[in-house]
């Protein structure tokens, strides 16, 4: 019972922080110490770099990006010790021809004996040297 309860309070967690995660800091207190994670381009460990991957996320939103979202599509229990999380991320980059990103991904969590997330995955829908093509493109619409 008692884990079941930590499972749905990181999926009400992650429905939170993730529509937001380019704007203002999540909350950590769902994660072990120990967190790794994985995407295409990054692989670490322990909640201090975790901490540190969404700072550089935000920062680097600000700083190449005049708009950026992170659509979140569904967050869910797919099994019983793994949260999925389905989105997109799309944006609009600070150059004159205003090139736009747009890609799909999801992020698998899993969770320990205590419903703690102690591991998350994240896959992409298309490689990152695709994703950084986008970036030499005239913009449409996002």
């Amino acid at each position: 019972m008692e884990y079941q309860l930590q499972v749905e309070r990181n999926i009400e967690t992650l429905k939170k922080d993730l529509p937001t995660l380019f704007e203002q800091d999540i909350s950590y207190d769902i994660y072990t110490q120990n967190i790794y994670f994985q995407d295409p381009v990054n692989k670490f460990k322990t909640k201090f770099n975790y901490r540190i991957i969404f700072w550089t996320l935000r920062f680097h939103a600000r700083l190449f990006f005049t708009q950026i979202y992170f659509d979140l599509h569904d967050v869910n229990q797919s099994a019983e010790d793994i949260i999925l999380a389905k989105w997109t991320v799309r944006g609009v980059l600070r150059v004159p021809w205003k090139a736009k990103i747009f890609f799909n991904g999801y992020s698998t969590y899993k969770l320990n004996k205590d419903g703690l997330i102690y591991e998350h995955i994240d896959t992409w829908d298309r490689k990152p040297g695709e994703i950084l093509q986008q970036f030499f493109r005239k913009g449409g619409e996002i």
